[in-house]
C-alpha cells in the first residue's frame, strides 16, 4: 500500500448493507464488491460474522415476564392496602 493510499474504515451499517446483499445472493460477491469498491474478501467476512450472529437475534424469548414483576405488583397492593388502612383511620378520630 502506497503512501497516498489510506486505509478506509467502514460503518457497521455499511458493513451490514453490504453484508446482507451478500447473504441474499441476488448477485455474485463480485459484482457486489465492485459495486461498492470493498475487495471480495472483505464481503466475505462480513457475510460470515452476518450468519454467524444471526441465532443470537433469535435467543431471547418472548412471553411473561419474570417473577421480579409480580413482587412489584404484590408491593403496590401492599401499600395500597396500607394506605387505605391510614385514611380510614385518620377518618375515624376525625370524625367524618
Amino acid at each position: 500500500m502506497s503512501e497516498s493510499e489510506k486505509r478506509r474504515s467502514h460503518t457497521a451499517e455499511f458493513k451490514a448493507k453490504v453484508g446482507l446483499e451478500a447473504v441474499r445472493g441476488v448477485k455474485t460477491v463480485s459484482e457486489i464488491a465492485q459495486a461498492y469498491s470493498v475487495h471480495p474478501q472483505l464481503i466475505g467476512q462480513w457475510k460470515k460474522e452476518i450468519l454467524e450472529s444471526a441465532g443470537a437475534l433469535f435467543e431471547t424469548k418472548r412471553g411473561p415476564k419474570p417473577a421480579e414483576d409480580k413482587s412489584d405488583e404484590d408491593r403496590l397492593y401492599g401499600e395500597i392496602g396500607r394506605l387505605k388502612m391510614e385514611l380510614d383511620w385518620l377518618k375515624k378520630k376525625l370524625g367524618v
